[in-house]
């Protein structure tokens, strides 16, 4: 049985089917929830060579990655509450793959469940599967919904 669990959350909707899976693996062991949305920093911006246009660009769209990491966090909260869960919820900065490990040892999660894949399979084939480096890298359980 699993006593903390921790969910990784992109918006996608595998992301939500994992959300269900943790959400069920909690009710059965009367588990703490939480769950974990890591904005990425922009890897391709802009094909620009002036720097004033790009750190624009950058700025905005940390603001509108914060603005869904939001969203997708407090729809995933809704959801729980639904099925009488508390989840605590966080916002993250950086390499999805190490924050979520990061995030996992400093909780003392005992369970990470992350979605086979994300929103974008252009992501994947810039920075790798985050699914793949954290069953790599990890030392604790890791569930991977499809």
């Amino acid at each position: 049985m699993f006593t903390n669990i921790l969910v990784a959350l992109d918006g996608s909707e595998v992301s939500q089917r994992a959300l269900r899976e943790a959400v069920d693996q909690a009710r059965t062991g009367n588990a703490k929830l939480q769950a974990v949305y890591t904005a990425v920093p922009v890897v391709l911006d802009s094909l620009s060579m002036d720097p004033t246009y790009r750190v624009e660009n950058t700025i905005e769209m940390e603001r509108i990655l914060k603005r869904e990491g939001e969203m997708v966090l407090e729809s995933a909260k809704k959801y729980c509450a639904e099925k009488g869960i508390t989840l605590i919820t966080h916002m993250k900065y950086g390499d999805a793959g190490r924050e979520i490990m990061s995030l996992a040892e400093q909780e003392k999660s005992d369970l990470i469940v992350i979605g086979s894949h994300g929103k974008s399979d252009l992501d994947r084939l810039l920075i790798g599967s985050v699914s793949s480096f954290v069953v790599t890298h990890n030392k604790v359980a890791t569930m991977v919904v499809r």
